[in-house]
């Protein structure tokens, strides 16, 4: 069970499609887990996605044109734009739907060094599977 939400986690990160919040979601709501283990286990894995996405990135040029390619040019350019924008701090937002992951691939693209590009994504992705987890917990202990 800990394996499937570490999947989810992953494939939410990259080109595989993930529903790694309700995974998360439905595991804290049956409670056989500690949630700090929980929130772990889906950071780790979509971290890990998110990793896989930046090394993609260091060699988009030889890529954006394959069919399996995980960003459309549109989402790279709206990646670009918000990465123009806001810089390495766009990094914290790695954990929106639709542009977090062009992010994490353009941070590959420019260049960004892998341990500020790692904490900042961590963070991000943490703070929102705690939030998750937190919120199921408290709706569950409401019913």
């Amino acid at each position: 069970m800990l394996f499937a939400l570490f999947l989810s986690a992953l494939t939410s990160a990259t080109i595989l499609p993930g529903t790694s919040e309700a995974a998360l979601g439905a595991m804290v709501a049956a409670g056989d887990h500690a949630i700090w283990l929980l929130v772990a286990i889906a950071t780790l894995g979509n971290v890990l996605g998110s990793i896989i996405n930046w090394g993609l990135g260091l060699y988009v040029d030889h890529f954006k044109d394959r069919r399996w390619f995980p960003v459309s040019p549109d989402a790279l350019d709206r990646a670009s734009h918000w990465f123009g924008k806001y810089g390495l701090w766009s990094l914290l937002l790695a954990w929106l739907p639709v542009i977090g992951d062009p992010l994490t691939l353009f941070a590959g693209v420019m260049r960004v060094r892998f341990i500020p590009f790692l904490i900042l994504v961590t963070i991000g992705k943490a703070a929102r599977y705690a939030m998750i987890a937190g919120g199921t917990a408290w709706l569950g202990s409401l019913f």
